[in-house]
């Protein structure tokens, strides 16, 4: 049995809020977690949408019902089978995505990105893949992948402004996994500001809101 790749064309689909126009001042790009769809989890954002910020939600390119053979359906960024074909499709679709947005926003935008829960991991692997531009990068709820050697990287992510925000009750985050992030932290020479609240694996409209005040 031989195995072959063929790269074929394929249709995304993303959500936003707000307008494009010359009084947009951040440009956010937010990637879900598994089993969401990107117009329910860009719900989260509404309560910081405003004139000045433009929020776009790409949605993952895998779907698949998340109880037997009908009901409701969620998306998937990528699963262990053929995991580097989908993380370079991911970053594919993401730089151009980004890209789209930069030609129809002011040239000074600010660009926030946030992962939450698997999306952390596709953010960063993206952003290491094709290095864009950007301000703020937020993990929430979820880790940076543990399978990248950031050293190559530091000069990039230096003059960026890293942040981790989890809940205190939040089941993926344990006290282990954190303790080997601020190893990894250490080993690689990256600085992770960490913000802890109340509640689980979720974002929460005031956590959210604290943090969109302490980055303007």
């Amino acid at each position: 049995m031989n195995h072959h790749n063929l790269s074929v064309q394929r249709t995304a689909h993303y959500y936003t809020l707000g307008t494009p126009s010359e009084k947009v001042r951040e440009l956010w790009i937010v990637c879900h977690g598994y089993a969401q769809l990107a117009s329910e989890f860009l719900g989260n954002f509404e309560t910081i949408q405003s004139e000045s910020r433009y929020i776009v939600a790409p949605e993952g390119l895998n779907c698949f019902y998340k109880k037997g053979f009908a009901g409701p359906v969620g998306a998937n960024w990528m699963t262990r089978h053929e995991r580097l074909s989908a993380i370079t499709d991911n970053a594919g679709y993401l730089q151009k995505l980004y890209e789209h947005c930069l030609e129809i926003l002011p040239k000074d935008v600010r660009v926030v990105l946030l992962g939450f829960s698997q999306g952390t991991a596709t953010i960063c692997r993206w952003i290491l893949q094709t290095t864009p531009v950007f301000h703020e990068l937020v993990l929430w709820g979820g880790l940076p992948p543990e399978d990248i050697d950031y050293t190559t990287h530091k000069t990039y992510l230096s003059d960026k402004n890293l942040y981790l925000l989890y809940g205190s009750q939040d089941p993926f985050l344990t006290p282990d996994r954190m303790a080997e992030l601020q190893a990894m932290e250490k080993q690689h020479g990256i600085d992770i500001d960490e913000s802890r609240f109340e509640g689980g694996h979720e974002i929460p409209e005031d956590a959210l809101q604290q943090f969109v005040r302490k980055i303007t």
